[in-house]
């Protein structure tokens, strides 16, 4: 006869994967909550990037629909992302870029090789900024409505699937009627 308390740390065991896995499994990296989406963008503090040309808050809110997106040469889903940005930037949507906690020298080179789809574009060596936005893990991008009130956060890689599900719509109810 099997004991019960033989089998009860196999049994507390197996709650526990169940909790750690169900707890750590996400299909919508939008489930971690945003506390700046329907608000005002909050300022950037950046310091310039190379020869690129820097962008200010009022930039974020001179009217039309555009995008922040944080990055870093370090970023394995940045680089995964990138020719996404490139096709946005060229349809014509601003984006602005903040290089996340990098070394210069590694973002001019991303930049360099894969090509700049930034209209503006800043680095956050500290990270402060990015703890201003709310900001979770790279890559992020936000659609900001020409107000400058932010319309959608999206964590993680813009792949054709979530430009045509999540940003592409963000941008049409951004836009002005």
């Amino acid at each position: 006869m099997i004991k019960p308390l033989a089998i009860l740390p196999p049994v507390i065991f197996a709650g526990l994967a169940a909790v750690f896995y169900f707890g750590m499994v996400r299909d919508d990296p939008e489930a971690v909550p945003s506390a700046i989406v329907g608000n005002i963008v909050p300022s950037v503090r950046l310091a310039p990037l190379g020869d690129f040309k820097p962008f200010t808050d009022a930039d974020l809110r001179n009217g039309g629909v555009k995008l922040v997106n944080f990055w870093a040469s370090w970023c394995a889903p940045c680089r995964a992302e990138h020719p996404a940005l490139e096709r946005l930037a060229a349809e014509g949507v601003p984006i602005f870029g903040i290089n996340y906690k990098d070394a210069e020298e590694d973002a001019l080179a991303f930049l360099d090789e894969l090509g700049s789809p930034y209209a503006g574009l800043g680095t956050d060596a500290k990270g402060r900024t990015a703890l201003d936005w709310g900001f979770y893990g790279l890559p992020e991008t936000y659609v900001i409505d020409g107000d400058g009130t932010v319309v959608l956060r999206f964590a993680g890689p813009i792949t054709e699937r979530s430009l045509a599900e999540r940003i592409r719509p963000a941008m049409e109810d951004a836009a002005p009627d």
